[in-house]
């Protein structure tokens, strides 16, 4: 394992996690645009890049490439040393380290990738458990890992059957899911993960480049994570005539079988139910109250006073990933284009994983 309690620990994870940043940023080499497939191939990642489609439908190497784009925006030297700056690891001593499982979702790319680094810049050994979804791209990212420092080596262990020999959980799945993690790893210290949601609040006030940069928060990897955006918040009486013509540099995603076929099924049972509803061709925008929206469809509701949406937004806070508005008046918001960009200290739901390992007791 890695030595712990003094400065080394440090140096070799932020050194090591900035070459990971270094290696991901050169797969996109080229300015990130939808639709655009003109990357410079220059990582060892970049092949499995090209052949996920064939494995998972729904991870294009265009939202492929935009995650490695995210990850090499967060694992920079400056943002990894900030990171660790927040935490203590003096009471970590050489092989007093813990085993903890690691079971990843797969709805987008690297989604768990997270979890992992935090285990091992905790000095703890991860014990993977692969997602059907992402079980290529993960292990590419751990084999480079391993490449950059052969030290991770013994840090990471991924197990494809039945998980054994763990001391604690960090989980992540849906409400129904959540309730087997509970049962099967409820005696273990554990994180686990349920359903979380992404908003945005409008105003009306919206420059034409804060309306782009919220379509990605929108479309990005076919709005599959919790970090997209699900509903929207909007003046009474709001024109949809400028968010549309935003949205349109995604129309390239109704040539996507997938997502083609969500959008027709949806369309259908609105059409054949009588559900009042707006569409542009590869998006419909439905009124509903319910944060949670199929794919192809996003809900939005009306309000007259953006302290009733704070208000509300108090409320369902332990429902929601994040808040999205260019208004300074909301609370939690993030500007428009960045809930696909999270920084290391965002963490998952709200909890802090690092600080969950860093405190691990043995029994």
């Amino acid at each position: 394992m890695l030595p712990l309690g003094h400065l080394n620990h440090i140096r070799d994870i932020i050194s090591s996690f900035s070459q990971l940043g270094n290696e991901l940023d050169k797969i996109c080499s080229v300015r990130w645009s939808p639709g655009n497939s003109g990357f410079i191939a220059s990582s060892v990642l970049n092949d499995e890049t090209d052949r996920c489609r064939y494995y998972n439908p729904w991870f294009i190497p265009d939202f492929v490439r935009f995650a490695f784009r995210s990850w090499a925006n967060a694992l920079t030297e400056e943002k990894v040393s900030s990171w660790l700056a927040g935490y203590s690891f003096v009471n970590k001593v050489p092989g007093n380290y813990f085993k903890v499982a690691v079971i990843m979702a797969g709805n987008i790319p690297l989604v768990g990738l997270h979890d992992l680094l935090c285990v091992l810049a905790s000095g703890n050994k991860a014990i993977v458990k692969l997602s059907s979804q992402d079980d290529r791209l993960i292990p590419a990212v751990i084999n480079l890992l391993i490449q950059i420092d052969p030290a991770f080596k013994d840090q990471i262990e991924i197990q494809e059957n039945f998980l054994k020999g763990f001391d604690a959980v960090i989980a992540t799945g849906s409400n129904n899911t959540s309730r087997y993690f509970d049962y099967y790893f409820g005696k273990y210290p554990n994180i686990i993960r349920r359903n979380r949601n992404s908003i945005a609040v409008l105003t009306g006030e919206e420059t034409e480049e804060e309306l782009q940069e919220l379509a990605n928060d929108i479309f990005v990897y076919f709005g599959l994570g919790c970090r997209n955006i699900s509903k929207i918040y909007c003046p009474g009486g709001y024109d949809f005539g400028m968010l549309f013509s935003a949205l349109d540099k995604y129309s390239f995603l109704s040539d996507h079988n997938k997502y083609r076929n969500n959008y027709d099924y949806q369309k259908s049972i609105f059409i054949i139910n009588g559900i009042t509803f707006q569409d542009n061709g590869f998006l419909i925008l439905k009124k509903d109250r319910s944060l949670v929206s199929p794919v192809s469809v996003i809900h939005y509701e009306e309000y007259e006073d953006v302290e009733r949406v704070n208000e509300e937004i108090a409320l369902l806070k332990e429902s929601l990933q994040c808040v999205v508005s260019a208004s300074t008046a909301l609370s939690m918001a993030i500007e428009p284009g960045k809930a696909q960009f999270p920084e290391l200290w965002d963490y998952a739901d709200g909890i802090d994983s690092m600080q969950f390992l860093l405190q691990l007791k043995k029994k």
